[in-house]
């Protein structure tokens, strides 16, 4: 499990780097769906989880956490890049 947790680590960080810049707010939308996933899976794994198991627990806590900064830092640029495009009033 170590090995595939450095190898995942490792491919995120290459995907990313390798983006283009124009494409970092389009992606942003993306991750928000795939944030949504890791918040109902972090959700599942913390209702299955012993009371006792704090190491389970934690962890979901830590996914929700990190997936809900995620979503809301997503919908934040994704609202100011449609606010470029609106028409401004006068």
């Amino acid at each position: 499990m170590i090995y595939i947790m450095v190898f995942i680590i490792f491919l995120g960080t290459e995907v990313i780097s390798n983006v283009p810049t124009v494409l970092h707010t389009p992606l942003m939308s993306g991750a928000n769906a795939i944030s949504g996933v890791v918040i109902i899976g972090a959700v599942i794994l913390i209702r299955q989880a012993s009371s006792e198991d704090y190491v389970v627990l934690t962890l979901g806590f830590f996914g929700i956490m990190l997936a809900m900064i995620n979503v809301a830092g997503g919908f934040a640029v994704t609202n100011r890049m449609l606010e470029m495009f609106s028409k401004k009033r006068k």
